[in-house]
């Protein structure tokens, strides 16, 4: 693994800009496979617009044309630990009801806003609602859900980059990384 130092803090890489690509367009191609009807992508914001942008332009080249909206949901805010409690902060405009969905996230880990958030879709009528995450960190799982599509099992570490903050910084970062003790 390499480390970076950025604003007095080294950032150990657990998965590269190059890594990411080629698995978001695998992901893309296993999306496709499933041939979802009338698909509705709705990531899950903040912390997978990254990832989300990347996935639905390999869509394009997986040959699905989704239509996107947009969720925002809040369980961590500015803490590294989940409340336990998720908010609605933003609802997509998009009516449900007869559409496959496709949620996108950054990182399956308590579990608890993405199977809020399939639920919730599901009672609204979607007749397939499909989940997709950068990250899944299954030993802190406190819902009973599973990813239909990752992209990588990540260790047990609070990570950074590609869209995943720490108290809002860092998302910038191309890679995923986790920061370890400051420097000097």
């Amino acid at each position: 693994m390499t480390a970076v130092e950025i604003n007095g803090h080294q950032i150990e890489v657990l998965f590269t800009e190059a890594e990411i690509a080629a698995r978001v367009g695998e992901l893309a191609r296993l999306v496709a496979e499933e041939q979802p009807e009338n698909l509705l992508v709705v990531p899950v914001l903040k912390g997978s617009f990254i990832f989300a942008a990347d996935l639905i332009r390999a869509f394009y080249r997986a040959r699905l044309l989704p239509e996107v909206d947009f969720m925002m949901l809040a369980s961590y805010r500015d803490k590294t630990s989940s409340s336990g409690q998720v908010d609605i902060l933003r609802d997509i405009e998009t009516d449900v009801r007869e559409r496959d969905v496709l949620l996108i996230d950054d990182i399956l880990e308590s579990g608890r806003t993405l199977a809020f958030a399939k639920d919730l879709l599901a009672a609204r009528g979607a007749n397939r609602v499909f989940t997709a995450v950068l990250l899944d960190k299954p030993g802190h799982r406190a819902a009973d859900i599973d990813a239909d599509f990752k992209g990588f099992d990540c260790p047990d570490k609070f990570v950074v980059g590609y869209g995943m903050d720490m108290a809002h910084a860092y998302r910038e970062l191309p890679f995923v990384g986790f920061v370890m003790n400051p420097c000097g």
